[in-house]
């Protein structure tokens, strides 16, 4: 591996609202607070206005648009607006594949409606919570609206989505391992667009899933393989014995010199004690972290990079096992990386984009 570390209702548009002008002795709506900007992060209880309108955070959120995304709770007309009266509408059937628009409602094989609450090609709504949300149409089935709220420190991965993609993983690959290991690599998973985020988070778990069959695997499989990670000619050598650097955590950290350049920039004694990636969840995860924003492996750039500047998936693939898959070497396993990879996507509700083959 470079070493194997791997129709808002349709109806509701024609709706119009009747203002009824107000009385003297009628209360005024409330003053207007700091209006809405879309690049500035919030956090739950903070507000903001927007439409004529207060709203307040639920919880962590940047760029989504207050009164089409379930992050905002409405807190009233402000600046003397006035409350629109509720929508009906008539929900269609969802179709798989048809191109949906914000606003557009849907009634859902299982007979609940859903919202759609940013255009999309037909994700399904029980799957895509960026994309949908539960909806109550007047007139048909009720649901209430329930959105999980983001990971800690604003991950684009949920905890259920993280279980949703590895139902059969090992204990040990914990998320909170995971959450935890990211506060060393705070560019990760959160550079860019929110699309730019979620696709690399799933790009990310991709490839740890394939090498380790799903997080299921801590250390690698083939014995045999493990006397032949012990580069001699280092200065260094390999003070934890000649088969102690066989690939260890959710990218499969392998030989000498990158225990030792991961335990150095991590502050751990990674090459003297090269167990610690398998008996702790969030040094495994920070291996993987390392690798994945610090080390262009056989290809021309990390891992990381190439998400946050559009170079694609398939760049993934080359820096963390390039020399082996790309370039037709196994075509096999670049499709099933690619496969995974489109699955997670589609769970976190985000396309994958192009460039997905090396």
């Amino acid at each position: 591996m470079s070493r194997k570390l791997a129709a808002f209702c349709a109806a509701a548009a024609t709706a119009v609202a009747i203002v009824i002008p107000l009385s003297a002795s009628t209360a005024q709506a409330a003053d207007c607070v700091t209006a809405w900007v879309s690049s500035q992060v919030y956090t739950g209880g903070q507000t903001a206005s927007h439409n004529g309108r207060n709203w307040s955070a639920k919880w962590w959120t940047q760029g989504e648009t207050p009164g089409a995304a379930a992050v905002w709770a409405d807190q009233g007309a402000c600046g003397g607006g006035t409350t629109p009266p509720p929508a009906t509408c008539t929900a269609t059937d969802w179709v798989a594949g048809r191109n949906y628009r914000a606003g557009d409602v849907v009634r859902y094989t299982d007979g609940r409606h859903y919202i759609a609450e940013h255009d999309n090609p037909g994700y399904d709504p029980t799957i895509s919570t960026w994309y949908w949300n539960p909806h109550t149409c007047n007139g048909g089935t009720t649901t209430t609206t329930t959105t999980s709220p983001p990971a800690p420190g604003g991950f684009v991965v949920s905890e259920a989505q993280f279980n949703q993609m590895f139902p059969n993983r090992n204990p040990f690959y914990t998320y909170s391992g995971l959450t935890a290991a990211m506060s060393a690599y705070p560019g990760f998973a959160k550079t860019g667009s929110d699309t730019v985020r979620r696709q690399e988070a799933a790009a990310f778990l991709a490839n740890t899933s394939h090498e380790t069959g799903g997080l299921v695997h801590i250390v690698e499989q083939n014995q045999n393989n493990y006397p032949h990670y012990c580069d001699s000619t280092q200065p260094y050598g390999c003070p934890a014995g000649q088969a102690a650097y066989y690939g260890r955590g959710p990218i499969q950290l392998s030989w000498n010199f990158n225990y030792k350049a991961a335990g150095d920039a991590l502050g751990l004694p990674l090459l003297t004690n090269p167990w610690l990636v398998q008996q702790d969840a969030s040094v495994a995860w920070k291996t993987a972290l390392w690798y994945w924003n610090t080390q262009n492996g056989p290809g021309t750039m990390t891992a990381h990079s190439a998400m946050v500047n559009s170079r694609g998936f398939g760049e993934t693939i080359r820096s963390i096992n390039g020399a082996l898959e790309c370039n037709g070497g196994n075509p096999a396993q670049v499709q099933s990386r690619v496969t995974t990879y489109q699955r997670f996507a589609q769970i976190l509700g985000v396309s994958p984009g192009g460039n997905l083959y090396c």
